[in-house]
């Protein structure tokens, strides 16, 4: 069957769910994603110029693009492909990344290329979730997209650059689906209450508005979640008679109203978009741990909550706290990351829902924490030291000597004990001599790394003075 007539079939099916049933049936009736279908944007002027194609009776077979619609679910991906093939007038098949294999890949392939060839029609393979095609069925697609015999449409709400071969990502377009607004759900419940053909029309169906604005808000910009709860909340919704009398010459007149409880109880926290191994897992994590960064504690605990929301493994968030503590406070205040470990301890010992505190309070005092990043600095410039001055060789006064082999060979020959100096401090060298004076760590102006600055400077002085480089006072004040 053509899918556009088993599309009809599904309208009239009153038994499908209401967001299937009105799927819009053309562009003009696509709402949101104006970005990529707004007016002289790419992907409306594909679809102005197939119109213009088929209007004028051109037999010309220019091949379609290869498009990959990237963006969360509810978004609009598999309408826009749909419409794009209604529009092209070319052959729709969809295929499953969960049942087919690269057998049924290459059958595809052949099919498209007999069907150009023999029927002069172009075929649009749509591939819903087409990141859980793995290498060998990507590159099955790769030589019919390459010689125009098929046009590919994946969709995906997973990050196409992880997911997709970069040979099949190279020859395709990627198109990105945001969330829809909360203006743009509140269309799209507004038109299935009006629709008497497809949506919930004619049927008593009463939205008030504190309650359409919490479905619309709470929906998380997934018009699939929005519209399927709002045919949910409708039939659960309690019917009473609202009309003055119920004679034969007034009909009585019934209607169900959906109060926001049942709005709330119908969405049933579904929409919380969080994927523990997907992109979203990565945005998250990475707006914590910036929020922090940024001295921010409202919007650290937001992204925080959101985690905790959707079930992120605690030591997960544990673990990156660690990370920012000495990754961007260090000892601008060392109790930073001792609070963060405080927190990782109170996971491990009381876990969820408990430990939601423990992190949180972690949170907090990493975000108003002064700010350095000068360890990080450190360790990355040392590493790279390394990389390229190769493995030094570690001076032979700081070298152990528990052998009379390595006493002869002048292990640990001169080594100063530091306390036997007076400020415990030998002016000997520790680098290897290629990096005398080399300096991988700069501490910042903030917190307790201003007394380290002192510290430092106070050690150099001491040094400079014991080899005779400078004569006074070390500086002994260094501390108080």
């Amino acid at each position: 069957m053509d899918l556009f007539a088993a599309a009809a079939t599904t309208v009239r099916n009153q038994g499908a769910p209401l967001a299937e049933r009105m799927r819009p049936r053309s562009l003009d009736e696509f709402t949101g994603q104006m970005d990529i279908v707004g007016p002289g944007k790419i992907l409306r002027r594909i679809f102005e110029e197939e119109k213009r194609r088929i209007a004028s009776q051109s037999t010309s077979l220019s091949p379609l693009p290869s498009i990959i619609l990237w963006g969360p679910p509810g978004t609009g991906k598999t309408t826009l492909a749909f419409l794009l093939a209604r529009t092209a007038n070319a052959h729709f098949e969809m295929f499953s990344a969960v049942s087919s294999g690269i057998k049924e890949v290459r059958e595809a392939v052949k099919a498209a290329r007999e069907r150009l060839n023999f029927e002069r029609r172009r075929t649009i393979l749509f591939v819903d979730e087409i990141h859980r095609f793995n290498k060998a069925q990507q590159d099955g697609f790769l030589p019919a997209v390459e010689d125009g015999s098929l046009a590919l449409l994946g969709a995906t709400t997973e990050n196409p650059s992880f997911e997709l071969n970069s040979a099949l990502l190279s020859r395709s377009r990627v198109f990105v689906l945001k969330h829809l607004s909360t203006q743009d759900i509140a269309m799209l419940l507004d038109r299935a209450l009006a629709d008497s053909e497809r949506g919930l029309g004619g049927r008593g169906i009463v939205l008030p508005p504190d309650a359409r604005d919490a479905l619309a808000s709470l929906a998380g910009g997934d018009a699939r979640s929005a519209l399927n709860a709002l045919e949910l909340a409708a039939y659960a919704a309690p019917e009473t008679d609202v009309s003055a009398s119920g004679t034969t010459e007034q009909p009585s007149q019934r209607e169900r109203r959906i109060s926001v409880e049942l709005v709330r109880e119908a969405l049933q926290r579904n929409t919380i978009l969080y994927d523990q191994s997907g992109e979203e897992h990565y945005n998250l994590i990475s707006a914590l741990h910036k929020s922090i960064r940024h001295s921010d504690p409202d919007a650290a605990l937001y992204y925080l909550a959101r985690m905790i929301a959707g079930g992120e493994d605690p030591m997960f968030i544990a673990r990156r706290l660690v990370r920012t503590a000495s990754e961007d406070i260090g000892l601008a205040d060392p109790q930073a990351v001792v609070q963060a470990l405080a927190a990782k301890q109170a996971v491990e010992f009381i876990g969820y829902p408990e430990c939601d505190t423990a992190l949180a309070q972690a949170t907090v005092y990493l975000a108003v924490a002064p700010k350095s990043n000068a360890i990080y600095m450190a360790i990355k410039a040392a590493k790279a030291e390394v990389e390229a001055s190769g493995p030094q060789p570690v001076p032979l006064h700081l070298r152990n000597a528990p052998t009379d082999l390595m006493k002869a060979l002048d292990y640990g020959k001169g080594y100063q004990y530091d306390h036997n100096f007076p400020e415990k401090i030998s002016p000997q060298e520790a680098l290897p001599d290629l990096l005398r004076g080399t300096h991988f760590y700069q501490p910042g102006p903030f917190g307790f790394e201003k007394d380290v600055a002192k510290r430092l400077a106070y050690f150099e002085r001491v040094r400079r003075k014991l080899r005779g480089e400078e004569s006074g006072d070390g500086g002994s004040e260094i501390g108080k």
